[in-house]
């Protein structure tokens, strides 16, 4: 059972092209005291890929911790055990449904800017809240690991134009996506992803009308079907994407998803405002990639890296080079998640605490 006292929350945020938007989230309150320097910390909680359907929203899974539709559509809270620990060391903690689960609109999976936004506008909205025990203006952490890992990472950087009221501490950011085309060269023909690919071109083609005439005449049949299929499922499901991991099954040219992508300049457009790296954090990060994860491929997570390293910002990377390549609906990617959990929690209680965040750009020329 979490210790805390839950409040579901509806707030006001922006979408990716910064117009209003309704987003849900959960305030959780911590049964223990917060007996580190300062007031009690807020924690920005962005979880990892929940799917696509508003029963895989956050705010509902945290209740029942799992949801299963017939025949095959299921998905589990992970993110409970980070949850869990954080509230155990009597920190506040917001938890974003993030833009579309839980309202009328879709859900644009891995979306910079759309889950960046509420990502931070939850924190904004958490400081408002009646009755909790958080200062007008605590001190703020974003947290976030896989889908999570991209939208503390997006927040990071929209934060000093965006947010710039909210006292962020630090951002951790771990097995972020950080280049959606990337994403899918590097896993396509892999099972375990292909439904995720579904997801984000459903995103695309909400958040971009003028992709939806592309998307029309590039995909076939089965990458329709594909596409309305995964609209409405939570992240583990198995069905018509497993059978289809190929993109090239997806298109009428028989071309790889990549190829279509590359070859439509609105489709390219879109999937190029999706990349994270283009702007500079102000504070500082820490950074957890599997080396061999293939849910978040580790050189564009190098890159970001290194490139805030050339602006100035104090960067940990930590690589985990341990964990082999594991293909499947537990991989690497999973896996990784629990050594940079722990990791993650120490250093943020550092910098809360003030002390000097740690940095090896030197490593990262």
């Amino acid at each position: 059972m979490i210790p805390a006292a839950a409040t579901r929350i509806m707030y006001l945020s922006s979408d990716t092209h910064d117009a209003p938007t309704a987003v849900v989230g959960t305030y959780l309150e911590p049964a223990l005291p917060w007996t580190g320097p300062g007031e009690r910390p807020l924690i920005a909680y962005g979880v990892g890929t929940q799917g696509q359907g508003d029963q895989c929203a956050p705010s509902k899974l945290l209740p029942q911790l799992a949801q299963y539709q017939p025949p095959f559509d299921v998905i589990a809270e992970y993110d409970v055990l980070a949850l869990y620990s954080l509230l155990s060391r009597g920190m506040a903690v917001v938890v974003t449904d993030y833009h579309g689960l839980g309202t009328p609109e879709v859900h644009d999976f891995l979306n910079r800017k759309a889950q960046a936004y509420a990502l931070l506008d939850s924190a904004r909205a958490a400081q408002q809240l009646p009755g909790t025990s958080l200062t007008a203006r605590p001190p703020v952490i974003l947290y976030g690991y896989s889908q999570g890992g991209m939208a503390s990472a997006g927040a990071a950087e929209l934060q000093p134009s965006y947010a710039p009221d909210l006292d962020v501490r630090g951002a951790y950011i771990g097995g972020p996506v950080v280049d959606n085309q990337y994403f899918i060269g590097y896993n396509d023909g892999q099972s375990s992803e292909a439904a995720i690919f579904a997801f984000i071109l459903n995103g695309v083609a909400a958040d971009y009308p003028d992709t939806r005439p592309v998307l029309d005449a590039e995909l076939n049949e089965t990458g329709k079907a594909l596409l309305r299929d995964s609209q409405d499922k939570c992240a583990v499901a198995v069905g018509l994407a497993q059978q289809q991991r190929h993109t090239s099954q997806w298109t009428t040219s028989g071309q790889p998803l990549n190829a279509v992508i590359d070859q439509s300049p609105a489709l390219k457009t879109a999937f190029d405002d999706q990349r994270v790296g283009t702007r500079t954090p102000t504070v500082p990060v820490l950074i957890s990639a599997a080396k061999n994860d293939e849910g978040a491929p580790f050189a564009p997570i190098r890159d970001m890296a290194a490139g805030w390293c050339g602006s100035g910002v104090t960067v940990q990377l930590e690589p985990n080079a341990e964990i082999p390549t594991i293909f499947g609906l537990v991989g690497t990617h999973n896996l990784a998640f629990f050594p940079s959990m722990a990791a993650s929690q120490q250093w943020l209680t550092d910098r809360l605490a003030g002390q000097p965040a740690p940095n090896n750009c030197a490593a990262l020329p």
